[in-house]
């Protein structure tokens, strides 16, 4: 017969062990999520820097479209 003193101590390994279990699932959790949140900082800087380069080829392009139309002028291609 199991006497009650260690019967409370075996319930009491258990519960630890399964606490233990859920402390590793829970601290790989948290490491996922942090890479997450990582990737996503990157991925905002990324995509900033994307319309940053979006608008300077935006401000390129007006300033072509400028200059064409001024030698289509000066070359009479373009009535004016």
């Amino acid at each position: 017969m199991v006497e009650p003193e260690n019967l409370v101590l075996e319930y009491l390994r258990r519960i630890d062990r399964r606490l233990d279990n859920v402390e590793q699932k829970l601290d790989n959790l948290v490491g996922r999520v942090h890479s997450l949140e990582d990737q996503f900082a990157v991925m905002k800087s990324d995509m900033a820097l994307l319309r940053s380069d979006m608008a300077r080829m935006d401000h390129r392009m007006d300033q072509i479209e400028k200059r064409l139309e001024r030698i289509e002028r000066r070359l009479d291609l373009i009535e004016a």
